[in-house]
């Protein structure tokens, strides 16, 4: 993985309670490059949404600072208009639950609203609606409300409605959870598209097989709410006792009569081929 990217995402000693209680991050520092694939992985609960809704900009750290191209993000240049068109214009979030994300009564008006909002002209709101509908293969359902749409469909346009601003970053909370197999595999090919296409792309999911799709640069996530470790997609992978210490993966234990039998357990595992 380059080490001499540009940053685009910085966070520094960043934590996060809710209720001022309950901790759901503790001490992140975190680099992401201009251009690269960065998954962030770690067992449910341990914060992952949280930290991509800070990037996002929804959510604010308890303590630390979080800069997006050298500018901080805080509540305070939040409310700055200039800053926040400038900052909402180069950040997308895709969120887990799609049915959270879209709230228009049509497809086409789903992909139409953000550029609106972003002040962008009518005509050119709907090319790059038209554009991010053929892209994703979605123009014969432009004119169904949500509710009328399979969960595949729903996820495409989650996607096109943020595509359509044509952000510098996309954040994608756990994209795969109930996709069957070829709309993950369209997800994935579309996810590499985006990034040669100079899209920054980071992902929070605890799917071990779209990181080695993916091959991004991986930060693992304990249940302590901490980077455990940071690192390249082979190596991170490859490592099963800090899969296991996170929870990612887990033993089997059979037996047979007085002999017992260990093996890990894991979909990515399973399927891994060693070469």
């Amino acid at each position: 993985m380059r080490s001499d990217l540009e940053k685009i995402l910085c966070l520094e000693r960043v934590s996060y309670n809710y209720l001022d209680t309950i901790c759901a991050l503790s001490d992140i520092d975190l680099d992401i490059g201009v251009g690269e694939r960065f998954a962030i992985i770690g067992a449910n609960g341990t914060g992952k949404t949280t930290l991509l809704q800070m990037m996002n900009g929804l959510i604010y750290p308890s303590s630390g600072r979080l800069f997006f191209k050298g500018h901080p993000i805080s509540k305070q240049t939040l409310k700055d208009k200039g800053f926040l068109r400038f900052f909402r214009e180069r950040v997308g979030f895709v969120f887990q639950d799609s049915d959270v994300q879209l709230f228009c009564p049509t497809v086409l008006d789903e992909l139409l609203y953000g550029p609106l909002q972003l002040d962008i002209n009518e005509r050119e709101a709907l090319d790059r609606a038209f554009e991010v509908m053929e892209m994703l293969r979605l123009e014969n359902v432009k004119d169904r409300p949500s509710y009328m749409l399979s969960g595949g469909e729903k996820k495409k346009v989650a996607i096109g409605s943020v595509l359509t601003m044509n952000p510098e970053v996309l954040l994608f909370d756990e994209p795969t959870n109930g996709l069957d197999p070829k709309t993950q595999c369209f997800l994935v090919e579309l996810m590499f598209a985006l990034n040669e296409a100079g899209k920054t792309l980071v992902v929070a999911t605890h799917d071990l097989s779209l990181v080695d799709e993916l091959q991004a640069k991986v930060a693992v996530l304990s249940e302590e709410h901490r980077i455990e470790k940071t690192g390249g997609a082979s190596e991170i992978l490859e490592d099963e006792d800090l899969l296991l210490s996170v929870n990612l993966i887990h033993e089997h234990i059979h037996r047979h009569g007085e002999i017992a039998h260990k093996h890990i357990h894991s979909h990515y595992l399973f399927h891994r081929h060693k070469e």
